[in-house]
């Protein structure tokens, strides 16, 4: 079975989107082996320095790279990534469950992205959009993907 794991950056406080992230944490459960790390998000001043935003990427990364499997196959999320339809992600989850390392990492950064250490730990960067989304929302849409991927793998009518 495939192992998946976000590293999200920050907690979600918002109760909606921690209902719906739960609601496909749940539907996962029979579909893969799934986890999700929270490292702290650091605190910037109101208009922060590229020096001050460069520094807490970096101590964020810190604790994203602890978290990252060793044998993992990392998806750093960030805006310059590729963009794919959600049938490529069906493809990606079909790679990693008939590879040697059935193991998939998903990399959220905070309010300012990731550190370019973690992106180039990256196997793959992925764009949802060219558009701006708040990062917990991007926590909810991308996993709901990951589930649609493995009901498109399925044949399932969940995607029309």
């Amino acid at each position: 079975m495939l192992a998946v794991k976000f590293i999200c950056v920050g907690r979600m406080r918002e109760k909606f989107y921690i209902e719906a992230f739960s609601e496909y944490t749940k539907r996962l459960q029979s579909l893969c082996k799934f986890e999700i790390v929270e490292p702290a998000e650091q605190r910037l001043s109101e208009n922060p320095s590229d020096k001050e935003i460069k520094s807490a990427l970096d101590r964020e990364a810190q604790d994203i790279m602890k978290a990252i499997p060793n044998d993992a196959y990392v998806v750093a999320m960030c805006v310059e990534g590729k963009q794919m339809p959600s049938e490529g992600m069906g493809e990606l989850i079909a790679a990693r469950e008939n590879s040697g390392k059935p193991r998939l990492c998903f990399v959220i950064g905070g309010s300012f992205g990731l550190a370019d250490s973690v992106k180039a730990r990256a196997d793959m960067k992925l764009s949802m959009s060219q558009m701006t989304f708040p990062h917990h929302l991007a926590r909810v849409m991308l996993i709901e993907q990951l589930y649609r991927g493995f009901k498109i793998n399925e044949g399932s009518r969940y995607h029309k």
